[in-house]
């Protein structure tokens, strides 16, 4: 990944050259959130043993989805509780993340979105609608846990679930392994930037990541 900044504050620049500093350059690896994709593995495969998936709740594939496909799903809780599907990230907790999804009902709904142990209820109605959450979890955790949960008897079509290491929600991209990099390391041992004016640096930072399979 070639990362190009533009208007980066002091304060800003103080913090890259910190993680240059604390990195040691090249030297040591370090859990990188890859901004450009989806965080979330498999997230159009639901049946995938990265899902966890409640007791009750089942989920059958095909449905019609809002992108001319059939890769949305039904989920259905026939249990007398919340049930819930998730995705573990082996991302730093105190991240600000944005999930979202597209969601309808043949009878109005609600499901509740899960970033860690914050929720935030929504309303699922008739025809394809997309849902979005924003929130950062516990800072001292090394995982976090996103996903959606459905109340008793509750039965909805999920489509494109997605996690982002943002404010807010892009353009849908359905993944395969993710967007989370463990181990990934600095190209270079030092950072090089330009100071355009006082208070205005821009830099480049070169990121690797090799899969040891």
């Amino acid at each position: 990944w070639q990362l190009q900044y533009a208007g980066l504050s002091d304060g800003e620049l103080a913090a890259l050259q910190q993680f240059f500093a604390a990195a040691e350059g090249t030297l040591n690896g370090f859990t990188f959130l890859d901004p450009a994709s989806n965080l979330f593995a498999w997230s159009d495969q639901l049946e995938n043993a990265v899902w966890s998936l409640g007791s009750f709740l089942t989920r059958t594939g095909g449905v019609a989805d809002p992108a001319g496909g059939t890769n949305a799903w039904l989920l259905t809780n026939s249990g007398s509780g919340a049930q819930s599907i998730t995705q573990t990230l082996a991302a730093p907790g105190g991240y600000l993340f944005c999930l979202s999804t597209w969601v309808q009902a043949a009878a109005a709904a609600t499901v509740t979105m899960l970033i860690g142990t914050n929720r935030s209820p929504q309303p699922v109605r008739a025809g394809w609608n997309r849902i979005a959450f924003t929130e950062s979890g516990d800072a001292t955790a090394a995982s976090i846990v996103l996903g959606l949960e459905l109340p008793a008897g509750a039965a909805l079509d999920v489509y494109g679930l997605q996690a982002e290491p943002q404010a807010a929600a892009s353009k849908y991209k359905a993944s395969t392994m993710g967007g989370v990099y463990a181990g990934a390391r600095l190209r270079d041992d030092a950072l090089t930037f330009t100071t355009e004016d006082v208070n205005n640096h821009s830099a480049t930072v070169n990121i690797l990541y090799a899969s040891h399979l």
